[in-house]
């Protein structure tokens, strides 16, 4: 936030550069800002801020109202809005009811060139996830949001029907892990009492530590970008657990990779993934999930193979850094060509100014009640 405003502060000064755009990301308090360099606003919103923050207490509560109103109003300053999927355009007219306009989509892509890069055979990180066994994939950050507990029951019912012989199946559990964040600490914690109570044998990854052939479900936090090419080129699925995810990056990159999606059937992975085309979309059940990958495995490896094709094909066409590259130039264009301004950006803005800044001043004057109060 404060380098954005160290920026914006930049651009007003008379030396600095002239530009037909300002490209804003996620965060608009600066817009009221930008609005003086007297150059079209760009705005592209991965989602409501208001959505993602959390209010436990009294005082978070009463802080956001104003810091709330003040990201519709400056969001609404900016001549185009983007958001990153069908899905974020909903809530996010839900969410900012004063703004008339409906977003543009434009979908994040991936840079495709690194995710063809060779791995090494003699890396030691690497040697350790090796195996003969049939490997499900489950990619996310460490945080229970995500839900991928799904993963692990669904893993279970699946075993349970005996589609795959335990000895010969594992549960790959990967994804973002911080120790110094507390909550990633005790979800893997949760984790893995999940699994002992499904008496599923159970290891974390380490360099120096081989994986014991025995473990069923192998969790992996903060795996290196060779380890990731690797569990995508050689697994038989990818299960994304959470629900309403706002676009989700881990199917797209697993589709290039040819790999099977198992996905909940909401959110942002219902534009990514066609269902039955390049995986499957269900609901948030072991159930659902175990049937999809009941569906996936009786593919054989011909189906799969063309499964994986399917989703390759989607993501160089519609999810890629060039598709997105593309899409942009496009928007630019229409606007610096004059004809994708908004007027109601243009007649609001002067009036928004202002009223942001009774918001700040009310703002700064709740923070500092809130610091000065006995405690």
């Amino acid at each position: 936030m404060l380098r954005s405003l160290v920026i914006a502060v930049h651009l007003l000064l008379p030396w600095s550069s002239k530009y037909d755009i300002i490209f804003v990301d996620q965060l608009s308090a600066t817009i009221p800002l930008l609005r003086f360099t007297n150059t079209q606003i760009l705005f592209y919103c991965h989602f409501p801020d208001k959505l993602l923050t959390k209010r436990e207490t009294p005082a978070k509560r009463v802080y956001r109202l104003p810091v709330d109103f003040i990201e519709e109003i400056t969001t609404k300053m900016a001549d185009v809005i983007l958001v990153n999927s069908n899905f974020t355009a909903g809530i996010f007219q839900a969410s900012f009811p004063t703004i008339s306009r409906t977003p543009k989509v434009l979908y994040p892509g991936i840079h495709l060139a690194s995710y063809e890069k060779k791995i090494s055979s003699t890396d030691p990180e690497l040697n350790a996830l090796v195996s003969d066994q049939n490997i499900i994939l489950s990619i996310n950050r460490f945080e229970r949001k995500k839900n991928i507990e799904l993963a692990i029951r669904a893993f279970h019912a699946l075993l349970q029907r005996g589609a795959l012989p335990l000895s010969g199946a594992r549960l790959v559990v990967a994804g973002g892990y911080d120790p110094r964040v507390l909550e990633n600490v005790l979800y893997l914690e949760d984790l893995k009492k999940l699994a002992e109570c499904l008496s599923l044998k159970h290891h974390v990854f380490s360099p120096s530590t081989a994986v014991p052939p025995s473990a069923s479900i192998l969790f992996l936090p903060s795996f290196t970008e060779s380890q990731r090419t690797h569990l995508l080129t050689t697994s038989l699925c990818l299960l994304y657990t959470p629900t309403n995810e706002h676009f989700g990056i881990v199917p797209v990159e697993a589709m290039y990779a040819g790999l099977p999606v198992v996905a909940v059937a909401s959110g942002g992975p219902t534009e990514t993934i066609l269902d039955g085309i390049t995986g499957y979309l269900c609901a948030d059940t072991p159930a659902a999930f175990a049937d999809a990958m009941d569906k996936i495995l009786s593919l054989g490896t011909q189906g799969r193979t063309a499964m994986g094709r399917h989703g390759r094909q989607r993501v160089e066409e519609e999810f890629s850094l060039d598709a997105f590259v593309t899409h942009l130039e496009d928007i630019v264009a229409k606007m610096v060509r004059g004809k994708d301004q908004d007027g109601e950006a243009r007649s609001t803005w002067l009036k928004a100014i202002f009223i942001t800044g009774i918001g700040l001043s009310v703002t700064w004057a709740v923070l500092l009640g809130f610091v000065g109060s006995p405690s």
